[in-house]
């Protein structure tokens, strides 16, 4: 596999950007957008057998649907502004969103479903916040849809990395389902979608994805707007240097989990760290407030 096919680059010509399906990717459930939206401007859908999910990158939006009615009137000017709101949507909805204000930015995750689970926005304030790793290996995640929301597959997480750290590191991997003896889940059989948004102009985030054997073995320069995606194997980021890096990032497979493998090569640097870094953390709930 070449990175090429691993790199999705945006159609900077249409307000729907990106606009890829599972069949596109040669997966199995992810399937993802994002789009822009004037003020006042709509689109109408119908979730059809598959559960939705909608981050507000930035601006504010109202949905009208079959299954309830909800505005967002506290987002975020852009995603390095406040933390997201989360609209989960289940199967069998249909729904008018509408922007209401200028370049209303969101991006749409929607995995094939045969559960029915109830419809929830879910606010800034409810976003648990983790500062992962230490040193200048040290990054915020904010959770989503988190292992253990109430819905079918998809698991999505928010990742802030400053300027010149390390992010997914050690590196991971989730492409393998593994249960130890008692039936613990060790390891999900996840697809991952990294979808990036870069601070300045020009920036851009190096990805590797890699596999023990080598058989995938690529290193991708990813910028504003561009997604990488995880077909298996272990996928570490880097933020270029002057540049603050958000991915968001999108998984389903196998179970409704995050549970994954650490490169074993790497495995000795856990807990090595001596310290966090003081620019975490990069985004709060308090922003959203003052961002717009």
């Amino acid at each position: 596999m070449h990175n090429d096919s691993l790199l999705v680059k945006p159609n900077i010509q249409d307000k729907l950007y990106q606009n890829f399906t599972a069949s596109d990717a040669g997966w199995h459930y992810l399937n993802f957008q994002a789009r822009l939206l004037s003020k006042n401007e709509s689109f109408s859908e119908d979730t059809g057998e598959f559960e939705y999910c909608i981050v507000l990158l930035g601006g504010n939006f109202k949905v009208n649907s079959n299954r309830g009615e909800w505005e967002i009137t506290n987002g975020r000017k852009d995603v390095f502004s406040g933390i997201a709101h989360t609209l989960y949507l289940p199967r069998r909805t249909r729904f008018t969103l509408t922007s209401t204000t200028d370049n209303t930015d969101i991006a749409i995750c929607r995995v094939a479903t045969n559960e029915d689970h109830p419809p929830y926005l879910k606010q800034p304030e409810e976003a648990a916040i983790e500062f992962r790793g230490g040193d200048n290996a040290n990054r915020q995640i904010n959770s989503l849809l988190q292992p253990g929301f109430d819905c079918h597959k998809i698991v999505c997480v928010e990742v802030y990395t400053p300027s010149g750290n390390w992010s997914s590191y050690p590196a991971h991997k989730h492409d393998v389902r593994k249960v130890d003896k008692e039936g613990k889940l060790l390891e999900a059989e996840l697809e991952e979608i990294y979808f990036y948004k870069i601070d300045k102009p020009n920036g851009f985030a190096i990805q590797q994805v890699y596999t023990d054997d080598r058989s995938l073995d690529e290193m991708v320069k990813v910028h504003n707007n561009e997604a990488v995606l995880i077909p298996r194997g272990y996928h570490p980021v880097v933020a270029g240097h002057g540049y603050n890096v958000y991915y968001l990032n999108f998984l389903a497979g196998s179970d409704q989990s995050l549970a994954n493998t650490p490169d074993p090569q790497q495995e000795w640097i856990f807990g090595t760290w001596k310290g966090q870094d003081p620019r975490l953390p990069m985004v709060t709930a308090e922003m959203n407030r003052k961002s717009l």
